[in-house]
Formats: C-alpha cells, structure tokens, sequence
C-alpha cells in the first residue's frame, strides 16, 4: 500500500482547497515558523481519526475550521481526504485506490467517508488497523511529542508498542469479543431475572395440573367402578324383574279365577239368601276386610318407600359427614396457600389488593358451603319422613286392630254356618273357602307388588344415577362391555350377580358415592385454560432455559476466544520486544556512539477500582496490606538504557538532547520492526547538531526503505534526502500557500 495524496480544505489555515502528492520515498514539507507547516501533520490525525482536539492544538471542533480573515471569508466547514494506493490490497476492500475523508461542521458533527460512503469512525479504525496503522499515532511524530514514548506510563507505552507492533487488530478483536461477552453476561442475568419472575407463578400451575391430573385419574377410577356398578345393577334389575314376572303369572291368573267365582257365588246368594241377616253380614265383612287390607297394603308400601328415603339419607350423611368437611378444608387450605405464593410474589400495590380481595371471597364461598351443606339439607328431609313414618305407623297400627275384628268376626260367623247342617248354607261354605283362598293370593300378590314397587324404584335410582354418570364422564356410560370379575379375577356370571347379597352393592354404591364426592371436592373448573397457560409458561420457561443455555454457551466461546487472543497477542508481543530491542540498540549505539538499549516487560501493580471509592487513607495501602483480591496487576514496558562514557542509567537523567536522541532511535526501531505505510516527523529533528543531524539523515533513508516518510522540517541535512520539497508560506491573509520544489532544486536549496 502506497500514500498517494493528500487533500485539504478549510482545514485550519488552509482556507484553500490545497493538495500535496507523494511520489517520492520522502517528501519534506519546509517553511518558516508560523506558516501553517504543522497544520499538515496534523491534518494526517484529524483524517486517520484522532479524537483529542489538544493534539491537534484545539479545544473544540470548530477551532479545526478556517476562522476567515479580511480577505477571505470563514469556512462551514473543514475536511481533510487520504488517497491510498491499494494495488497490493493492503486495505481488505476490492479497490485499487481507496481514499477517507473526515469533515467537521461548525456545529460539530463529524462525517467520515470511505470512497465516498459514509461510515463509522470504528470502520475507519478497523479498516486501517489492517496496515499497521493504529489509533496510538506512533506513525505520525510531531516536535513536542518525540519525547512522548520515554514520558509515557508503562502501560501506555505497552500500548505504543502493541499498535506498532500491528496488534491492534487482535485488540479490536478481544475488545470486542469482552464487550459481546459483557453484553451476553448482561442477557444472561435478563433471562435469569425472568425465569426467578415466572418461577412462583409455574409452580402455581404444576399445581393446578397436578390437581387435574389427579382428577383426571380419579375420574377414570371413578368411571371404571360406575360402569362396573352399573352393570351389576343392571344385571340385577334384568333377572329380577324377569323372575317377578314368572312368580307373577300363577297367583294372577288364580286370583282372577277366584274373583270370578266369588262374584258368582255372591250372585247365587243374593238371589237365594239376599234378605237372610247371615248372608248379608258376610258380604259386609268381606267387603270390609277387604278394604282394610288393601289400604294396609298401601301404608306397608308407603312404609318401605319411606324407609327406602331415610336409608339412602343416612348413605348420603354418612359419604358426607366422612368426605365433605375434610376435602373442603384441605382444597380451601390448598386453594389458600397458592392465592398467598402468588401475592407474595406481586410488587405493585393494585395487583396486591386485587389478590387480597380474591382471598376474601374465597373464604366467604368457604363459609357459605360449610353452612350449607346437603347433611344439614338431609336431617330437615329425614325429619319430615319420620313424622309421617310414625303417622302411617300408628295408622298401620289401628288397622291391624280393625282387621283383627273383622277376623274374628267373619271366623264367628264362619263357625256358626259351618255348624248348621243345611244344605242350603253350602253356597255360603264355598264362598267362605274361596275369600279365604283369595285372601292367601292377594296377600302374595302384596308382597309381589312390594317387591315390583321396589324394583321399580331401583329401577328410577339405575336411570338417574346413569344419567349422573353420564354427566360426571362427559359422555354416554358403556356399562354393558365391562366383564365383572371377583376379587380372583374371575368372571362372574349374571345368575351369581343377581344372586349377590344387595347389602354389597350398597356397599359399592357407598365408596363409589365417597369417590364421586371426592372427586367434586376436587373440582372441574376451567381446566382447558389452566393447560393451556400452563403449557404456555412451560414452554416460555423451556424457551428461557434453552436461551440461557445457549447464551451460557456463547460465554463459554467468548472466554476461549478472550484467552486465545490474548496468548496470541502475548506471543506476538514477547516475539516483537525483542526484534525492537536489537534495532534500538542499533539505532542507540549509531547515535550515541555506544552504549546500549533495551526494552523490558515489567508488571504493576494497582488497586482495582472498587478502591477509588474509599477513603484516601485506605488507598495508600501497602500492597502487602490489601486484599489480593483488590489488586490487580498489568504488564507494561520500562526502558534501559546505558549511555557510553556516562555513569547514566535511568531516563530522568538525560539531558534535553539525549533523551531526544534516545526517543528517535526507540521510534526508528519500532517502525523497523513492523513498517507502518507511512511516517510523518514534525521537526523531530530539531535539537540535533550536525553531526547527529547526518546520522538523523541516514535514519531516515533507513526507514524510507520500508514507509514512506513525511518530514516537516527545518534541518538542511534532512531535506537534501528528500524526493520532493514542499515549501509553506503564509501571506498577509493569514491563508497557508504550498510550493513544491523537485529533487535537483531541493538539493540546491539545500546547499
């Protein structure tokens, strides 16, 4: 990469679009005092992006633009424009030319341009970090800085040789990979906070699916054993309706028969005995007694219905006295216990109240339930069927009595007939017979009615409790597919079935009525909105886990990109330091005529900055003092250096000369090392005699072997090894005018 040219404009004193063309190894920019010369050198850091308006002898942007004079108007605006050659691409970009412009407005803003796109002032870094061309300036040496490096702190002057060394690129990189690893730490601790932020509420959901999970099993529990309940109910109620019916079909068709015959024979004496006083008692008191045993027959149904009601409200206080209180209290408990983990985890005054207010209305749904619980439902309902039980008992009662008389009388009169020997009494004797028999029947009949009354109602309790079934399932019951095992395992036939004790049922029909409670107790709820936001949360906490796992990753390749960068840079360093040292004994020895030089890598030590906040009697700890975790220490560069002839062994003690001397001969070795494309010397040659002005001279041939050299001077000897000669001038305008004088006639000059 080859300097071509440089551009000016309203830069300084150079009001005028000025350009200078750098077609030689050397170029020398000459003028007197006070001409603008320097303004050159620093238009070569204003361009390549220095940021420090004192090393450009401002204070402010605006002290960079032509401030006008009688003549010439002010400017808007100043910009400085470097033209590369780029045939060997130096500069990683497809140009064989490339050039950088920087403008400052008079309101401050900085515009860089690269070919012409603006850019950012990083991109122009980077970019030029690729040359050797960093952001120390070790490139460009003005007058009052030569001595910079020998006054610059250890670190800072580490800092010189890395750039010269060319290892600003790697330092962008690590800079760069600590301020993504920074940024990722930043993240990780953003993603930590959420999860800790999601966490209580995610418990809160395990919970409620856990509850649901658990009410889904015991749902499907509950479902098995309804279905197998109701298939041995059904089975039940099949074969005893069936066998009802054929126990049935005989007492019916002989009490249809008698009441025939009995109408006859009842006929037949009406007709032959209608006004006889016997005959007609006896019709009285068949009627009669009749009467009393169908209406006994009535109350006894009535009876066991009623009896049926309190059996099945003793069932239904006993499922709740055992199951209610305790799953109500410990669902309000657990109910309770959630509301508080998610209150206590809210910050906002609103949203707390808002949850307190929920907590209270639970708690009063709570006490409503408890004080209306179907129990205290059941003893009113158990009160009123007692009262009529004993009402229908003591009617009972007074009909057995009644039809205990009219026993006795019909046997009285039965006696009395039976005793008389007349033929004519027989249509009497067969009625007798016949009502008794009748009597036999209906008294079997009875019973059968009981039982079908029974079964009937069984047979209502099947409906419903299917229909309960079928709600608590969400769907129809297939109660016919199940196969009905015993406690081997074995199927069960429908004869055992319908064989079975019915106090076992009724036992199953107890811990089904528990579970059935139970599971009520549990709740049906929203549960399609709790999975659902439970999924949702989980898989935000999934995302997060995934995310922190992911971003743990990238620090983990950050941090061994870090370290390998800096070993890189160490060896890189340590290899340089030491190619530095032999060229500054070199150039040291050449110009001092002896003695000798060195670089050293030395390290320091200094409190961390969390120190600067404490109390200036604890900063000036001892080191031996501190805590080694407050210490931290950096490597930095000292110089030795050992002047021929002089007892002289650290910097402080040379004089104004030699430490120039030593200063030029530590930059010529430097740029050796690892050539920058250019260096710009502005009278860094200006406190030399003679004789060390022609060793400057020499030098500076030296260099231009490998950089292209811009020196601003006033050193004969070092302008007769230029190439091409510059001369600067400033008229009355105050504006800074060029002249350029070629090879032959800067030799002359010269001389």
């Amino acid at each position: 990469m080859r300097l071509k040219s440089i551009e000016l404009a309203g830069f300084k004193s150079f009001a005028k679009k000025t350009q200078l063309e750098f077609g030689s190894a050397i170029t020398s920019v000459v003028g007197p005092n006070g001409s603008g010369k320097s303004n050159i050198a620093e238009s070569f850091r204003f361009v390549l992006g220095e940021q420090s308006m004192k090393s450009m002898r401002g204070k402010r942007g605006e002290d960079l633009i032509w401030n006008g004079s009688a003549a010439s108007p002010r400017a808007g605006r100043a910009s400085v424009k470097l033209v590369f050659d780029n045939s060997d691409r130096a500069l990683n970009l497809d140009f064989d030319e490339v050039s950088l412009e920087r403008v400052v407005h008079r309101s401050g803003i900085n515009e860089y341009m690269l070919n012409g796109s603006v850019v950012r002032l990083r991109d122009i870094a980077e970019l030029l970090s690729q040359a050797n061309i960093g952001a120390s300036g070790h490139h460009i040496i003005s007058q009052g800085e030569a001595d910079r490096v020998l006054t610059a702190t250890l670190i800072e002057r580490r800092e010189m040789i890395e750039d010269a060394l060319g290892l600003t690129a790697y330092l962008y990189k690590r800079e760069e990979a600590e301020r993504k690893l920074e940024k990722t730490g930043e993240n990780m601790r953003e993603v930590e906070v959420s999860r800790r932020e999601l966490t209580p509420h995610l418990k809160f959901l395990q919970a409620q699916v856990k509850k649901i999970e658990e009410s889904h099993a015991l749902r499907d529990d509950v479902a098995q054993k309804y279905a197998e309940y109701l298939k041995r109910e059904s089975v039940y109620l099949r074969i005893t309706a069936a066998l009802l019916v054929d126990e049935r079909d005989e007492p019916a068709r002989l009490h249809q028969e008698l009441e025939h015959k009995i109408k006859h024979l009842r006929d037949e004496l009406a007709k032959t005995h209608g006004k006889d006083a016997g005959t007609q008692e006896l019709m009285r008191l068949e009627e009669e007694g009749r009467n009393l045993r169908m209406r006994r027959d009535e109350i006894s149904r009535e009876l066991g219905r009623i009896e049926g009601e309190l059996r099945a409200l003793e069932r239904l206080s006993g499922a709740v006295e055992e199951s209610i209180p305790a799953e109500e209290a410990r669902t309000f408990a657990e109910r309770v216990l959630s509301e508080l983990e998610q209150t206590l985890a809210l910050s906002e005054i609103e949203r707390l109240k808002t949850k307190l207010n929920a907590l209270v209305i639970l708690a009063k749904e709570f006490m409503r339930r408890i004080q209306s619980r179907p129990e205290d439902r059941a003893e009113n309902n158990k009160g009123a069927l007692a009262a009529k039980k004993s009402a229908l008992e003591k009617e009972m009662h007074e009909l057995g009595a009644q039809e205990e008389r009219v026993r006795k009388a019909t046997e009285a009169l039965r006696r009395s007939i039976e005793s008389e020997k007349d033929a004519s009494r027989d249509a009497e004797r067969e009625l007798f017979a016949a009502m008794s028999r009748r009597s036999e029947l209906e008294a079997v009949l009875a019973s059968l009615k009981g039982r079908e009354e029974l079964l009937s109602r069984e047979e209502e309790n099947f409906k419903r409790e299917l229909g309960e079934a079928s709600a608590l399932a969400g769907a129809a019951i297939d109660y016919d597919s199940p196969v009905v095992r015993n406690n081997s395992g074995e199927a069960v036939s429908d004869a055992d079935i319908a064989d079975e004790d019915r106090q076992v049922q009724e036992e199953r029909r107890r811990k089904l009525q528990r579970l059935i409670i139970k599971l009520e107790e549990v709740g049906t709820g929203n549960h399609t909105e709790v999975l659902k936001e439970f999924k949702e949360t989980s898989e935000r906490d999934q995302f997060l886990s995934c995310e922190l796992a992911d971003l743990n990753d990238s620090a983990e390749q950050l941090r061994a990109l870090i370290a390998e960068l800096t070993k890189t840079l160490e060896l890189r360093f340590v290899d340089g330091i030491g190619k530095i040292n032999g060229e500054f004994d070199k150039f040291f020895k050449l110009m001092f005529g002896g003695g000798s030089a060195m670089l050293q890598t030395v390290k320091e030590k200094k409190l961390r900055s969390s120190y600067s906040k404490v109390s200036a009697d604890a900063a000036e700890l001892k080191d031996e003092e501190a805590d080694e975790e407050d210490i931290e220490v950096e490597e930095g560069v000292d110089i030795t250096i050992s002047l021929p002839h002089k007892r002289v062994k650290g910097l402080h003690m040379l004089s104004g000369g030699e430490r120039a001397l030593t200063s030029i001969a530590l930059i010529f070795a430097m740029s050796q090392v690892n050539p920058p494309p250019f260096l710009i010397l502005d009278e860094t040659d200006a406190a030399l005699d003679e004789a060390n002005s022609r060793r400057y001279g020499d030098m500076v041939e030296t260099l231009a072997q490998h950089s292209q050299l811009i020196v601003i001077t006033h050193n004969r000897e070092t302008m007769s090894r230029a190439g091409i000669l510059y001369g600067v001038t400033m008229g009355q305008d105050g504006v800074s005018k060029l002249l350029s004088v070629k090879f032959d006639e800067a030799l002359a000059v010269a001389k």
